[in-house]
């Protein structure tokens, strides 16, 4: 089967997994010179994949290269958040995702067989979307890779694996291993998304360093109808399976992922076996709600994970997105996730440069941005691996009575780890944003992603996040009064070519006024990547371009306040 043939059917006909892409010979293979091309993405994966998209998108040619010829088997990442669902948005196929995945908000963590407490990851109404859906990983390569056969500008290759690579001043040149044997080519920029075992990065000579937890996991994707709300189950030292942890999600097509902690000790290959998983399996379902349950195996794995990162994610024109950059622990949904954004923080700023709109250096700040990210990802995911697998008696004792004391004190739940989930880094130290001249409240300070709400569009209700706009800046104006009228006048005498949208302080949109700390005139800047660059209660012309300038990193851009003059240092 051929995603050429046939698009990924909504009810699941066809069995995804089966899904192959042809090779076809290129004509670059066989030109005199090495062909040269704006951007070359290696690996097509989800970060590979969403970083060519959202290329395309902005006019950019993309080629990008895969060593293989199919989509990912198993579950793998599953857990999707709603940052994540709003990225798929802006590259065409967040309908795709959030329909076929299942929805959920809900979290359960037990002692043994008693519940302790649960948590609500998003109790606020007025999102789009969920806090997260579960969707297997298959399904968003084969969903990202629907789209990108869609968009012209995008050149995937199947079967191209990257095996030699040479830096030059002004671009790369890749050695490319086909079946019909090994060609040249060239890029102007290079991203690597080939994932933890990346061999760009090994060809670069380069590593990522960081801490590998002595324990390991299984991953049992097991098929079955029950009838049970999509929730996240998380048992610590259950009686099923002592001095342990499991975790249960579901996921579509009725199979559910059960993830068993085993320990260092254990048999990676004895462990996979299905006569040792279907009476583990058939042992926790008895002791749940699920007893009656039958069950089919459909795919199993056994995993060890590190929490590590390259000391820099650029490399003369090669720049590191995803796990080719930095790793962390399932716990949390960090990974993917994170990967994405890489992609479109790289994204906007990799066109720019090639558009002639920003310099060079516009892209160390994307190194210096998701690192800092990536630091972020790794300290929430080693405490929670620290708390889940304590590995002295004394963490062991700190874990239990933490556990216990939360059955009862609310203050002890605050300090039970069983993965701090994916939330979107906020880059307020970044040296793209401008600092406050007045005063806000609220969370959307410069560097934060942008807030969603209800937004009155023709008549009907739309949503405030689709307003912005993926190829440029925005200029999020509120109100209808005098200082709102002067700050539309501010952003047309700029002379900046900004996607300006206009939001009423009336009813309809009182969550928005509200999330954004919005008076009559406040403006917001906003990056293409969808992060806070700048806030304003009346900005001037020269306010506006000057934030706009320091935000693409050209050099000379000062910072100035809504009244003309200096602003302080950076948030």
């Amino acid at each position: 089967m051929k995603l050429n043939d046939l698009l990924i059917p909504r009810e699941g006909e066809l069995d995804i997994q089966k899904l192959t892409f042809d090779y076809v010979r290129h004509a670059d293979q066989t030109a005199a010179t090495p062909a040269r091309h704006p951007v070359i993405v290696v690996g097509a994966g989800p970060v590979g994949l969403a970083l060519a998209i959202d290329l395309a998108q902005q006019n950019i040619p993309v080629v990008l290269l895969d060593n293989d010829n199919k989509l990912s088997t198993g579950s793998r990442a599953i857990c999707f958040s709603k940052r994540s669902l709003e990225i798929f948005d802006r590259l065409g196929c967040g309908d795709r995702m959030a329909s076929k995945g299942v929805s959920w908000k809900l979290g359960r963590v037990f002692l043994q067989d008693e519940q302790i407490y649960e948590f609500d990851l998003l109790p606020e109404e007025g999102h789009e979307r969920p806090a997260f859906v579960n969707l297997q990983q298959y399904y968003v390569e084969g969903f990202l890779a629907e789209r990108a056969a869609q968009l012209p500008l995008i050149d995937i290759r199947w079967n191209n694996k990257v095996v030699g690579i040479e830096q030059h001043a002004d671009h790369a040149e890749l050695t490319v291993e086909t079946p019909d044997g090994n060609y040249q080519l060239r890029g102007d920029w290079v991203a690597g998304c080939d994932g933890s075992r990346s061999a760009l990065r090994q060809l670069l000579g380069q590593e990522s360093k960081g801490r590998t937890f002595k324990d390991r996991f299984l991953i049992a994707d097991v098929k079955m109808d029950v009838d049970f709300p999509a929730e996240r189950w998380f048992w610590f030292d259950p009686n099923f399976h002592r001095n342990q942890s499991v975790l249960l999600h579901m996921q579509p097509d009725g199979v559910w992922r059960i993830d068993f902690q085993l320990g260092w000790d254990a048999d990676p290959e004895e462990e996979k076996k299905p006569e040792n998983i279907i009476p583990r399996v058939r042992t926790m379902l008895d002791a749940s709600p699920f007893k009656d349950a039958t069950f089919t195996l459909e795919w199993a794995s056994v995993y060890t994970f590190s929490c590590l990162r390259m000391d820099s994610f650029k490399h003369g024109r090669v720049l590191f997105a995803g796990d080719s950059a930095h790793g962390v622990s399932p716990f949390g949904a960090r990974g993917a996730n994170s990967g994405l954004q890489d992609a479109e923080n790289l994204s906007w700023k990799l066109a720019a440069v090639l558009n002639g709109e920003a310099p060079e250096a516009l892209l160390d700040s994307y190194a210096r941005e998701r690192e800092v990210a990536a630091d972020e990802n790794i300290l929430n995911s080693t405490r929670a691996t620290d708390f889940i697998t304590p590995k002295s008696e004394v963490s062991r004792l700190f874990r239990d009575a933490v556990l216990h004391l939360a059955r009862q004190h609310p203050f002890a739940r605050k300090m039970v780890n069983s993965g701090r989930l994916s939330v979107p880094a906020t880059l307020r130290n970044s040296d793209l944003n401008t600092a406050d001249a007045d005063a806000f409240s609220g969370l959307m300070v410069p560097g934060a992603v942008a807030a969603d709400a209800p937004f009155i569009k023709a008549q009907s209700t739309d949503w405030l996040m689709r307003q912005l706009c993926e190829t440029r800046f925005t200029a999020l104006v509120f109100g209808d009064g005098p200082a709102a009228k002067a700050s539309r006048h501010a952003v047309a005498d700029s002379g900046l070519s900004l996607n300006v949208v206009s939001v009423p302080l009336d009813e309809a949109h009182v969550l928005a006024a509200r999330r954004y700390d919005a008076q009559d005139g406040t403006t917001y800047l906003i990056r293409p990547d969808q992060h806070v660059t700048a806030r304003w209660r009346n900005p001037s012309a020269d306010a506006l371009r000057a934030a706009y300038e320091r935000a693409l990193c050209k050099s000379g851009a000062t910072a100035t306040t809504g009244k003309n003059t200096q602003a302080a240092a950076l948030a």
